[in-house]
């Protein structure tokens, strides 16, 4: 009896988050895409889709809470590197960094009516993962557009975690920071894996933490020092890593 209750709660969460990403989805759609054909920056479409994760993080009863947010300094630019566990990391990110950045999206989306052309009018940069060269060009593209004061966000791992541990760290955030002299600003996610794992939509109620690092600058550095940089940034991100959040205490 309780393993046919277990399945039928597992099929009503799926249900339950399924139908509220659709409506909330369907009801921000036409106010994002306006503010984002009508802003020049597309700051404005970005604040609007904090509600749709506000409505997400709320009918899902998704607490997350933020550490070391003061080491934001307002209005710089940074290339953002974060680990990635779950879809919950862009929800808590957005609504909780309470700073302007944008996302490094595929080239697939762009090619999606009236919505792909929203997101490259709200700046966000697409790449093409199946050609190195023309991605790195992209990139450049993308920061060319980038408005005053508004970071870039990098998922370093490249995709989820499907165990839980930090997987080795991809250079194409460290590079840009790099050719660009911005600085690179360390986010570690906690507890997202435990609400939400990889494949699944059966969500579980809880916390997530953002910890933020502190800023590494990169002026100064060569490519020659690419892997000193990375070293640094992964050594912060991983000190504040803590897979057992919230059970036990983490992080230093």
């Amino acid at each position: 009896m309780s393993m046919q209750e277990s399945a039928f709660v597992r099929v009503m969460k799926v249900f339950w988050i399924s139908f509220w990403a659709a409506a909330a989805s369907l009801m921000l759609f036409i106010p994002i895409t306006l503010a984002a054909m009508l802003s020049s920056t597309g700051n404005l479409a970005f604040s609007l889709s904090k509600i749709w994760a506000w409505v997400m993080l709320g009918v899902t009863h998704v607490h997350p809470v933020i550490r070391g947010r003061e080491k934001i300094v307002k209005g710089r630019s940074y290339i953002i590197i974060s680990n990635h566990q779950s879809e919950f990391d862009i929800l808590a990110l957005v609504t909780k960094l309470g700073t302007q950045f944008r996302w490094i999206i595929k080239k697939e989306l762009r090619k999606v009516p009236l919505f792909g052309y929203a997101l490259y009018v709200s700046r966000n940069i697409f790449i093409d993962r199946s050609d190195r060269d023309q991605a790195v060009r992209s990139i450049h593209e993308g920061l060319d557009r980038l408005p005053q004061g508004v970071s870039v966000m990098f998922f370093a791992e490249g995709t989820r975690s499907v165990d839980g541990s930090i997987q080795p760290f991809k250079k194409g955030g460290f590079i840009m920071a790099l050719e660009n002299g911005m600085p690179i600003l360390p986010v570690t996610v906690n507890g997202s894996r435990r609400v939400l794992p990889k494949k699944s939509l059966v969500f579980r109620p809880g916390p997530i933490e953002v910890v933020v690092g502190d800023p590494l600058e990169t002026s100064g550095y060569t490519r020659e020092q690419l892997p000193e940089i990375m070293e640094k940034t992964r050594g912060i991100i991983t000190a504040q890593f803590n897979p057992d959040y919230p059970d036990a205490p983490g992080g230093s």
